[in-house]
């Protein structure tokens, strides 16, 4: 009977759109759930792989610590301030949002406010329906031929300019990181300082994210410095503008007037500086409707919701605020060497952990590239396959999730040097485009001679911590130091990827393809007669059946080095093999104990792929 396998599990407690949902109902279980208090949230969240919130949900450190199942967190709009964005990543949980799904939206709105606040539409509104007719005092300033000075020339800056070039006005903004030539295809003049730029504003609007750097940005000594006639708009993110200077400008007629959409808490809070900004008749208030389009609501909703198919169909998301950004037709490139890494990583966990000998597992690794691999933009989606691979053998039990997002954090705080390279050897002649090389070193010194580039990114922890766990079977013939006959040599696993299988072609000290996936019976033993009868013949009373074998000789280069040594010669050097099995079900530590003598092998190991 095959037991169906139940479909991951996304919560919804605030609306999506119903294009955004029909995405999302034929592959998973969809809980809508809206109106959750924190703590009902809170009890719920641990049978969900993804969440999906607007701006309402506050995504907090406590939240996200009772989500032991969650994968991702899909913000449906630009902002993530109400997500815990530092400790998402420390969980390894993956933060989307929709940055340009709003951007029309918040940019019109953004306009709208402009020319409310120019033509005084607000309080005129309340007046004429109020029976009164006061043309005279209600009298406005035309937008053509001020100065819009605009803080944060992103996105949504960009749109705003382009549509009050429409308008006549003259365009200035500060933003150190813009685009020169994008501010410049904008009529848009860069100025150095945000000093400079107030100083010019007729018009000033704020289209930043709510950063340290950012927060209270416009206070009482910035409002000092601007125009008695200049106006304010903020609907990118409340806290930007300090809401007791702004009051007190606007009463001190420091000046003239503003339109804002975002505010320090939402709703205002009564008797709060925010509730008598919205009464102040200088100011036209809404309440944060910047991304409030049906187009721009449908559009945000499409976009996370498609991103969290992806990220649960194992796949990479468009807009991850805390994940690198990956083509896609890199990542089809890599996925199949992102699995190859992930099984040598945990082969080499698996056949080391237990050795007899505690320094046989090392905590300093390189990983070589050669090949194709060599000229792609990024490895990170390999560094975080390879820690994968090496801690999850020992870490399942936690339910550490280990990804993109958080991989380095977490080789950091495991104790794990990780040194990558791209190699110049060509490959050209090999039957394979690329070729990986995982070296594990007694040293924690960086580099390794093969290397022509060392990739930047690297762990560099304080001290090593250890990871051993009794997850494998290894044990040596005579109690004392197994496979690597000097403790200071490299352990050495290389492998490549034929189509999009995975093939390991070296072992240690030892060469021989196989493919790492099952259950591997791995035994190292003296080539001679009779062995592989012993091994089948004990695995066969067992009632374990082998899939396949492979009988792996000393590597080339380490028969080479060991007929060198003094005394040695080829023939010896050469007698010493690698056996792995492919097997049908786990090997009991009694079957392992019983190849290993005289009679069988020197020592074996069992590990699970």
């Amino acid at each position: 009977m095959t037991i169906p396998t139940l479909k991951p599990r996304i919560l919804i407690p605030e609306k999506v759109s119903p294009d955004g949902l029909a995405l999302l109902k034929d592959r998973f279980h969809v809980d809508e759930k809206k109106g959750l208090s924190a703590e009902e949230l809170k009890t719920i969240i641990g049978d969900y792989e993804a969440l999906i919130v607007r701006s309402e949900t506050k995504v907090t450190a406590d939240l996200l610590q009772a989500a032991k199942k969650l994968k991702v967190v899909a913000r449906a709009g630009v902002g993530v301030d109400n997500v815990d964005v530092k400790v998402a990543t420390s969980l390894g949980i993956i933060v989307v949002n929709s940055p340009i799904g709003n951007i029309n939206a918040a940019a019109e709105h953004t306009v709208a406010l402009l020319m409310s606040v120019a033509r005084n539409i607000g309080e005129a509104n309340s007046s004429i329906k109020a029976g009164k007719w006061e043309r005279s005092r209600l009298v406005g300033v035309e937008a053509k031929g001020k100065t819009l000075a605009i803080v944060g020339l992103g996105k949504v800056g960009l749109t705003v300019a382009r549509i009050a070039n429409g308008f006549g006005m003259r365009l200035l903004a500060y933003d150190p990181y813009a685009s020169e030539s994008l501010a410049a295809a904008a009529s848009v003049a860069l100025l150095p300082t945000l000093a400079e730029l107030l100083q010019e504003a007729d018009f000033l609007t704020l289209h930043t994210p709510l950063i340290a750097s950012t927060k209270g940005m416009i206070g009482k000594a910035e409002l000092a410095t601007m125009k008695p006639t200049a106006r304010i708009l903020n609907v990118a993110r409340g806290g930007m503008i300090d809401e007791d200077a702004l009051l007190a400008a606007l009463d001190d007629g420091t000046i003239a007037g503003a339109g804002i959409d975002v505010w320090t808490s939402e709703p205002p809070e009564a008797e709060s500086s925010a509730t008598r900004l919205i009464a102040h008749p200088k100011v036209v208030a809404t309440p944060h409707l910047g991304a409030s389009t049906k187009e721009a609501q449908e559009n945000v909703s499409i976009d996370v919701c498609e991103q969290v198919v992806s990220i649960l169909s194992g796949e990479l998301p468009r807009s991850a605020v805390n994940a690198p950004i990956i083509l896609p037709e890199e990542y089809r490139t890599l996925q199949p060497f992102v699995s190859l890494v992930e099984k040598m990583g945990s082969l080499y966990t698996q056949h080391y952990s237990n050795r007899v000998n505690a320094q046989s597992f090392r905590t300093t690794f390189d990983i070589t590239y050669e090949g194709a691999l060599t000229n792609l933009h990024t490895t990170k989606p390999l560094f975080a396959g390879l820690v994968k691979g090496l801690l999850s053998p020992i870490t399942s039990s936690d339910g550490l999730n280990i990804n993109l997002v958080n991989a380095e954090l977490v080789a950091k705080h495991r104790g794990i040097l990780i040194n990558e390279h791209r190699s110049r050897e060509n490959v050209e002649d090999k039957p394979y485009s690329s070729f990986i090389t995982l070296r594990a070193r007694a040293s924690r010194s960086t580099s390794h001679a093969r290397s022509d580039k060392n990739i930047s990114r690297s762990t560099s922890p304080s001290a090593a911590r250890t990871l051993l766990s009794p997850t494998t079977s290894l044990t040596g013939v005579d109690g004392s130091t197994p496979i690597g006959k000097n403790d200071a040599e490299d352990q050495v696993i290389q492998g490549f990827v034929s189509g999009t299988q995975p093939f390991i072609s070296r072992l240690d000290r030892f060469k021989g393809e196989f493919v790492p996936k099952g259950t591997l019976l791995i035994c190292r033993n003296f080539d001679s007669c009779g062995k592989i009868g012993f091994v089948g013949s004990l695995l066969g009373k067992a009632g374990v059946n082998i899939k396949f074998m492979n009988v792996a000789p000393l590597h080339d280069d380490v028969e080479e080095a060991e007929a060198t040594n003094e005394g040695g010669n080829k023939a010896d050097a050469g007698n010493e093999a690698l056996m792995i099995l492919g097997v049908d079900r786990p090997v009991g530590d009694d079957v392992v104990q019983g190849l290993i003598g005289p009679e069988g092998v020197v020592e074996a190991s069992v590990v699970t792929l």
